[in-house]
């Protein structure tokens, strides 16, 4: 009995490419939508924002990249019309501060949530590493930070860097 040959090599799949193909138009199309929602927020203020040195400072949303999901930290603005006992004790900043874990595929629609008036700076934000990641996380950190600041610059969304004083 002669032996079996098996023939091994690379096939074309039309219909994967073309699914392929509708999956990549469908982001496209989905980040192209969040920009444009994005758009309507004025353009970053660099006289407003460039001299604010910490978080405990910024008023505008914020990033902290974690190994395995984002923190976005959102400062909701205050309803109060009158300025009287703003950021006091008994209209706390730290009340409208709100903390929400989001996954990295979720940045672009968590971002076009945030309401307008919680972008006093125009359309940037901040963005830090997470405290305290143990040596082996850091690489993933990093590549997260990177991935996450890609993200928010496809949807036109400018990155500051608070520590270094940079826009990235």
């Amino acid at each position: 009995m002669p032996p079996i040959a098996l023939l091994t090599g690379c096939h074309s799949h039309p219909a994967a490419a073309a699914n392929t193909a509708q999956v990549r138009a469908a982001h496209r199309a989905e980040v192209d939508s969040q920009r444009a929602q994005l758009e309507m927020i004025l353009p970053p203020s660099k006289n407003r924002f460039m001299a604010v040195k910490s978080f405990e400072s910024w008023e505008n949303p914020y990033i902290t990249v974690q190994p395995g999901m984002l923190e976005l930290h959102v400062t909701l603005a205050d309803d109060a019309p009158q300025s009287f006992g703003t950021g006091g004790m008994l209209r706390p900043i730290g009340a409208r501060r709100q903390v929400v874990d989001i996954s990295f595929d979720k940045l672009g629609e968590a971002m076009t949530a945030i309401p307008q008036s919680s972008w006093p700076y125009g359309r940037v934000v901040a963005i830090e590493e997470a405290h305290n990641t143990p040596k082996a996380g850091e690489p993933v950190v990093r590549r997260n930070m990177e991935n996450a600041i890609g993200t928010l610059s496809d949807l036109g969304v400018e990155v500051y860097d608070i520590h270094d004083g940079n826009l990235r």
